[in-house]
């Protein structure tokens, strides 16, 4: 894709449900904009999808997406083989649907847990006792080795982009000196997602939350917790937030070890 065509793959992905972010095509084109493919029938967009190379070891793989009329014609399989041999050697990870979990097994990877989405409207929450500062106040070597203890792999440029994208609120809560939780919310087709939230423990994640729905104000949020995190879905259920849309979480291979109990709110599903 040309960097302009990474935002048809974004409406394709609207138009199937994923909800993106307004600004997200920007930011994704910051990470690997050689791992955007398109693939075109008769001189038209007919399939795209994302593959991005984040190091020398890892890619998340995202976007695709057949156009309806032309789906069962083989298409699918032609850019996906293209994807996969972009990312090499690489371990690569992505969120799939539920109902194409088992073409992925097929495909070398297997299931590591189950993301769920929760969506609602809140109000905002009361001042929590941590109160939260500006994601821009705290230097962001220390923002980008907090990341490294939840994602796979560096991701520098995403990170300045993410917090830094017009609509994108950036909140973080500090304890006794050191950076202990931090999120972004930003503004989407539908309401605003929640992402990432991450935090020490779950009353950091509240802290965090509450100052950035004091700045976002009320409204429909959604929020992507791994369903592993027990304490994440206990705080998405204790916001009145319900389960909309899951996703399964696959790697073709090990990963280096992430902190899961830190991760209260993934990123994102089509970069991880």
């Amino acid at each position: 894709m040309r960097p302009e065509e990474i935002a048809i793959a974004i409406d394709w992905a609207a138009a199937e449900g994923w909800n993106p972010g307004l600004t997200d095509a920007t930011c994704f084109a910051t990470v690997d904009p050689q791992g955007f493919l398109i693939g075109e029938f008769d001189g038209e967009t007919a399939a795209t999808i994302s593959c991005v190379n984040y190091s020398a070891s890892f890619a998340f793989l995202g976007f695709y997406i057949v156009r309806a009329d032309l789906r069962g014609r083989g298409l699918g399989l032609q850019i996906w083989n293209a994807a996969i041999a972009h990312a090499g050697s690489r371990v690569i990870g992505l969120d799939g649907v539920v109902a194409q979990q088992e073409n992925y097994l097929k495909s070398g990877f297997a299931l590591a847990y189950a993301n769920i989405r929760y969506g609602g409207t809140v109000a905002p929450l009361p001042e929590a006792s941590q109160a939260g500062v500006a994601l821009s106040e705290i230097p962001f070597v220390d923002v980008e080795a907090y990341d490294a203890t939840v994602f796979p792999a560096p991701r520098s440029a995403f990170l300045h982009a993410w917090i830094g994208a017009p609509g994108h609120i950036g909140r973080a809560v500090v304890r006794d000196g050191r950076l202990a939780g931090w999120g972004v919310v930003r503004p989407c087709r539908t309401g605003r997602k929640i992402g990432p939230l991450v935090a020490d423990d779950r009353a950091t994640a509240e802290a965090v939350l509450s100052a950035l729905l004091s700045a976002a104000g009320s409204g429909e949020i959604f929020l992507d917790v791994p369903g592993t995190n027990r304490d994440a879905i206990a705080l998405a259920q204790g916001l009145g937030l319900v389960p909309v849309f899951e996703t399964a979480r696959m790697y073709t291979g090990a990963i280096r070890p992430v902190r899961l109990e830190r991760v209260f709110g993934v990123t994102s599903f089509e970069l991880g």
